[in-house]
């Protein structure tokens, strides 16, 4: 724990103005990240006596081992920033969303020649009608179901669109009519369009005119005695008030508006939505949030403004937001608002008649998600923390390992010989922090030695990282980070560039785990240990989770820990066994898969992609290019005659033995002698049983 006073800024350092500031660790990441309207006052408040501050607060300040500040011109270019800072840094006390996924919305592809009606989830494309968030798919898909009899949109994917135009052919809906079939030129992309068109109105409410509309032609046809079309008039008729029916009328004047409701308790806060277009509830969606600060609701509905319209514009941000309770400062989130839009955001709280009884409505969703959350969520929370106490027990740790590193080596009969590292913290998985490695140093299989290599080469990083030497790059498991000054301008895009440098941005093997897990016994143990040993690192706890008996192994103990087979700290070491396993296995197979895809071409210097297809074409397979004469491959376009003999002689030096391969498909062709074939998909090849395959496999 640090000492809030050994990094405190004078206060004639700290400027008195609008800013963003952000507490960092020891390992220079980012915990924090805060705005202020007065940075002098706001971070006045985190350096008094650690008693009066609240218990999320003490621990935030007594983590950090330092805090920085930016200066923007006003608040609204502050709360922009600390938007893009949270989502940048994923700081570990600020408010977290979780059950957060990307929801499903009903959309129109109004930017392509032919509308495709469909599900989409994620970012939003410019030129694209979207309808929602819906809480099920499946949802959606009923609703398009009972739509496209009345109007029948395509629904089609571009390559079912294409071989359709390709044969004269329409897919089933064109057959049963729940698609008007421009794929064959039954209507023109004029018609379609309106049809799209007409859906979408449909879709945002406009739907009294349209079913009056049908209504009278359905009385028009019974007069003229056209039953056939007057029955068909009325499915349709019916089939749209069963749609409308999904989707109760809520507000009757039409209201465009998003309701957002908070329930909470001292530790978490579950937050709800509903989206209303033309007074109708269009979607839902609603997150549970840890409070990790001290946090007001008014500081909880501006978080959860910032989650909700944070990458939206246009349309998506309604004319009307009804919140529990105003955030405070109110005018910058109104204007961010307004801008978001581009036109007037009215940010208020509902006082009376139909919107507050929706509200209410709203907020009793929030309580039962919070109910159901804190449900499911008890024995969870109380399972991971007893697994980690566990742990520390059985391997008489100082404290809980908070962060935990596994690393596993695999191979096939020793080609191809990789190794993985997954990463839980607090029990849970960090994928974002995994690494994979090639084994560099010697050829053929050797666990021990691999094991000490990745060691070796991930704490290395580490002590770069930790003594700040600068740059570095070094094969599959690195990647060249480059650097550029710190941030120092105040304008919102100097500000947004800024993100992209390596200040408190998290680098690869940059943060340090209090536990190391190895897939082995004692000899992988014994090397991982070496390995830190000889760099001069004694903070970092090792082990080793043997497959034989499930035995734990400590450096220097000739005799396993043996956990319970009912512990749950041997089930969390369990998992994060057979996490890296996978992890390794799924790189090592796709390193295989490549190898096998591979073709004698792609050793010929200077040859790229589109010659190399241009020779497979011309010739039809590798060994018929490998029977041509020079002056026959300079017939290729592209290809000249000093490249003509480079192909052949490396051709020529290629084992013919080596398994053909359709360099256009990249599949292994069929080995008749063998009876075996590659598969593109990477899994083990070989003519054994399944379980023998699965034991040449590490």
């Amino acid at each position: 724990m640090a000492d809030p006073s050994s990094y405190r800024p004078k206060p004639g350092q700290i400027p008195d103005s609008p800013g963003v500031y952000r507490f960092r660790d020891e390992h220079r990441r980012v915990i924090y990240v805060g705005k202020a309207k007065s940075l002098r006052q706001r971070l006045a408040n985190y350096f008094q006596d650690l008693a009066g501050l609240h218990p999320r607060t003490r621990s935030m300040v007594t983590t950090a081992a330092s805090v920085e500040w930016t200066v923007v011109s006003t608040e609204v270019e502050a709360l922009q920033l600390e938007y893009s800072w949270i989502k940048e840094y994923d700081p570990r006390f600020n408010v977290k969303y979780r059950d957060d996924k990307s929801y499903p919305y009903l959309a129109v592809t109004m930017n392509e020649e032919f509308p495709r009606v469909q599900v989409m989830r994620g970012h939003k494309k410019k030129g694209v009608r979207y309808f929602g968030p819906y809480a099920h798919a499946w949802a959606i898909r009923d609703t398009v179901d009972l739509l496209l009899r009345v109007f029948p949109v395509r629904t089609c994917s571009a390559g079912v669109f294409k071989n359709a135009s390709r044969t004269g052919r329409p897919c089933l809906l064109g057959y049963i009519g729940k698609c008007s079939a421009p794929c064959v030129g039954r209507v023109s992309d004029e018609e379609h369009r309106e049809l799209a068109e007409e859906f979408c109105d449909f879709m945002t409410g406009r739907t009294g005119t349209y079913l009056r509309r049908l209504e009278k032609q359905m009385m028009e046809a019974a007069d003229e005695m056209e039953y056939e079309r007057a029955a068909r008039l009325r499915d349709d008729i019916e089939a749209l008030k069963k749609a409308m029916e999904k989707n109760a009328v809520v507000l009757a004047d039409a209201t465009d508006a998003d309701l957002i409701a908070v329930a909470e308790d001292e530790l978490e806060a579950a937050v709800q939505i509903f989206h209303v277009r033309g007074g109708r509830v269009r979607g839902q969606r609603g997150w549970v949030t840890d409070k990790v600060e001290e946090i007001t609701t008014g500081a909880l509905v501006e978080h959860a403004l910032q989650q909700l319209y944070g990458e939206e514009t246009g349309d998506a941000v309604p004319k009307e937001v009804l919140v529990p309770a105003l955030p405070d400062p109110l005018d910058p989130v109104q204007q961010w608002l307004t801008g978001r839009r581009g036109s007037n955001v009215s940010l208020r709280i509902p006082q009376r008649g139909d919107k507050r009884a929706l509200m209410e409505t709203v907020e009793r969703n929030a309580q039962q998600a919070l109910v159901l959350h804190k449900t499911k969520r008890a024995s969870d929370l109380t399972t991971r923390s007893r697994a980690l106490e566990e742990i520390a027990d059985a391997l008489d740790l100082d404290s809980a390992p908070l962060r935990i590193e596994c690393y596993d080596i695999s191979h096939l009969q020793g080609d191809d010989v990789v190794a993985s590292m997954v990463v839980f913290e607090d029990g849970l998985q960090r994928k974002s922090e995994y690494r994979r490695f090639q084994i560099k140093g010697f050829e053929g299989q050797d666990d021990v030695r691999s094991m000490h290599e990745v060691i070796t080469r991930r704490f290395k990083r580490y002590l770069a990282e930790k003594e700040r030497t600068g740059e570095w790059a070094d094969g599959d498991d690195t990647i060249a980070d480059t650097s550029t000054e710190p941030l120092t301008t105040t304008s919102p895009d100097a500000l947004a560039g800024g993100l992209k440098d390596d200040e408190g941005r998290p680098k690869r093997f940059a943060y340090p785990p209090q536990l190391v897990v190895v897939d082995g016994g004692q000899p992988q143990v014994a090397a991982a240990q070496r390995a830190l040993d000889e760099l001069g690192i004694d903070d970092i706890a090792v082990c080793g989770l043997a497959k034989r008996l499930e035995e734990v192994w400590l450096p220097g103990d000739d005799d396993p820990v043996v956990l319970p087979r009912t512990s749950e700290g041997l089930y969390l070491l369990q998992r994060v066994r057979d996490e890296a396993h996978r992890f390794a296995i799924t790189y090592q197979r796709t390193k295989r898969a490549k190898r096998f895809r591979s073709s004698p071409l792609d050793d010929v210097p200077g040859l790229g992609e589109t010659r190399k297809q241009a020779l497979i074409k011309h010739f039809g397979s590798v060994k018929k290019l490998r029977s041509a004469t020079i002056d026959q491959i300079c017939e290729v376009p592209g290809i000249g005659r000093k490249t003509a003999e480079t192909i052949a002689a490396a051709l020529a030096q290629a084992a013919p033995a080596a398994p053909a391969v359709n360099t256009a498909t990249g599949e292994i062709m069929e080995d008749e002698e063998s009876g075996t074939t590659a598969e593109t998909s990477g899994e083990p090849v070989s003519a054994g049983a399944p379980d023998e395959r699965r034991g040449q496999e590490r």
